[in-house]
């Protein structure tokens, strides 16, 4: 997943009024752009971080001209795009399965994916990871009952008979595990293990980041 050419720039966070805006120091002028992440990442856009930019297409009618991507956090460089993770994905996915498919119907909502191979079907539903502590990536930073509900129809799915796998994508390198974060969210946590029990595939993968693009690459131990 690869931001476009020369769209890509550094700059030095300043605060965040909201969820949705930023204020930045960009080449010594204090510009406003929009955050494409809705997730409280309190532990990442603090005052004087390094953030990366992504610059809007052209004609593209805005207030903002800039989209929030990247914030480096010590040593690691996280990637924090809402939107990448499923981008990543899909690169990942066509590489696996014979077909693959975005947004597909599935009841009375959507699934991320529905990755076929030899006649199998595979629903995957993408979460974006950005949370890290001491090495450990968990999931999610706030509580979602949107969460919970994915993973109850990926349930459904398995008693339908076909395969089904939450797939977290880890926007950031050299982590040690995976896990729910049973502190924010007590009911995504028990809502995984269930998913697990009935046979729900738990992936889990960090991805290779630069300010300018975001790949999945190794898988990272779960723990439940």
């Amino acid at each position: 997943m690869h931001y476009p050419s020369g769209s890509v720039v550094k700059a030095a966070f300043i605060r965040r009024p909201n969820r949705f805006i930023a204020h930045c120091l960009l080449d010594g002028e204090e510009i406003v752009c929009h955050v494409k992440n809705t997730g409280r990442c309190r532990e990442l856009l603090v005052p004087g971080a390094v953030v990366y930019l992504c610059r809007a297409g052209e004609g593209t009618l805005r207030k903002t001209l800039y989209d929030l991507i990247a914030v480096q956090k010590g040593d690691r460089l996280i990637n924090m795009d809402s939107y990448a993770p499923n981008l990543a994905a899909g690169e990942f996915l066509r590489k696996r399965f014979d077909s693959v498919r975005a947004e597909v119907k599935y009841g009375d909502s959507r699934v991320d994916f529905l990755a076929e191979r030899d006649g199998q079907k595979t629903f995957v539903e993408v979460k974006g990871v950005t949370l890290e502590q001491d090495g450990a990536v968990l999931f999610p930073d706030a509580p979602t009952e949107r969460g919970a509900r994915h993973l109850r129809e990926l349930m459904h799915a398995v008693e339908e008979g076909d395969r089904a796998a939450v797939l977290f994508v880890i926007q950031m390198e050299d982590v040690r595990y995976f896990s729910p974060n049973d502190a924010t969210d007590p009911v995504f946590g028990k809502a995984l293990r269930e998913a697990a029990a009935a046979g729900v595939e738990i992936w889990a993968y960090a991805c290779r980041v630069k300010a300018d693009s975001m790949d999945i690459a190794d898988p990272v131990e779960v723990r439940l």
